[in-house]
């Protein structure tokens, strides 16, 4: 007995087109740029005994706003 309803088929791979869209390179720049006020917020907000617990200094928070999002698969969108 089939369990089997329909047939899926197999067409070969074609690749996406791949274009330039400079409202995509605008809202991708917005977003992170979005992401690193965010976060920079958020690690104002501590205090410095939590910014010292986690390593880094009130005067590194800016460095780390700005490369944490390249660098940390955590904020990949």
């Amino acid at each position: 007995m089939s369990t089997i309803h329909g047939t899926s088929e197999f067409r070969p791979a074609t690749a996406r087109r791949q274009y330039y869209s400079p409202l995509e390179a605008y809202w991708n720049a917005f977003r992170e740029w979005r992401k690193r006020k965010r976060l920079r917020a958020t690690l104002d907000d501590l205090s410095d005994r939590e910014l010292q617990d986690i390593g880094i200094g009130r005067g590194e928070i800016d460095y780390v706003a700005r490369s944490a999002l390249s660098t940390d698969p955590r904020f990949t969108p």
